[in-house]
């Protein structure tokens, strides 16, 4: 098992862990190959009745794509890069055992994008999570999608053309956070959701799911080949990598510590 990701087994649960907190679990390119992996694994697993993600250490859940790597995509790589990332998605989608998401800090970008995707998601009141994509110059296309699921157009065209965070009272009452609980029992929580749906009966609920899955999946080869058109633009016209390099500068200087990166 690669490092960037760990494997917890509580009973008939897995916690499968974004493990880069340095980098506060941001998707590079191994770490969204190690949770689609693990995903397939653990589904696979006759002992594993639920999957539990979250990330290490207190900061975040996942902090979108990791800006380092996307400082140095050329426009020849973004689809392949950016299919590497969309994946993980698909495999939440496509795994059939239940999947919750246990945000323990922020989640922006690619990491409120899992947490879309994902059956439930539990959070507590320090969590921000939202879109930001835009800010970075990248147009807030999957993430608009996966939030169509979940909101009506107004809100889905705030959150993505301003790419602001919201604060976890706010995604509890748009219903995009299902539990909100004390820091110390997100884990214990998410780890009871999942149970409680794995449960459930075996037909019911893999008709359920099912169904759920082919609603999600019928609009992601569209939305995907719009993010990589739009990717594409914005990387041969330079403006991702303007906006990324200052922002990457802006914190290696110790003057950006504080605003949250985050992409896809």
């Amino acid at each position: 098992m690669s490092d960037v990701v760990t494997i917890e087994r509580r009973g008939g649960i897995a916690i499968l862990r974004l493990n880069r907190p340095g980098n506060l679990n941001a998707i590079s390119i191994a770490l969204a190959r190690g949770v689609a992996a693990s995903l397939i694994e653990l589904d696979n697993d006759g002992g594993v009745d639920g999957i539990v993600l979250t990330g290490a250490g207190e900061r975040a859940f996942c902090a979108g794509v990791d800006l380092h790597e996307a400082r140095g995509m050329q426009v020849s790589d973004i689809e392949s890069w950016f299919g590497t990332a969309c994946n993980v998605y698909k495999q939440i989608l496509l795994t059939n055992k239940p999947v919750i998401a246990a945000l323990n800090g922020i989640a922006a970008g690619g990491g409120f994008q899992i947490a879309l995707v994902s059956d439930q998601r539990v959070a507590h009141p320090g969590v921000r999570m939202g879109q930001p994509e835009i800010n970075a110059a990248i147009p807030s296309i999957m993430g608009s999608y996966w939030m169509s699921l979940h909101l009506g157009w107004s809100k889905n065209q705030e959150l993505s053309m301003t790419g602001r965070l919201m604060d976890a009272g706010e995604a509890h009452d748009l219903g995009l956070i299902n539990h909100l609980v004390e820091p110390d029992q997100v884990i214990a929580k998410a780890c009871e959701v999942a149970e409680t749906l794995a449960a459930k009966p075996a037909v019911a609920w893999a008709r359920t799911k099912a169904r759920f899955r082919e609603i999600a999946l019928s609009g992601f080869d569209e939305a995907f080949r719009a993010g990589v058109l739009g990717q594409q633009e914005s990387y041969a016209k330079g403006e991702a990598q303007a906006v990324i390099e200052a922002f990457l500068s802006s914190r290696s200087s110790g003057q950006g510590g504080g605003r949250d990166g985050g992409k896809q």
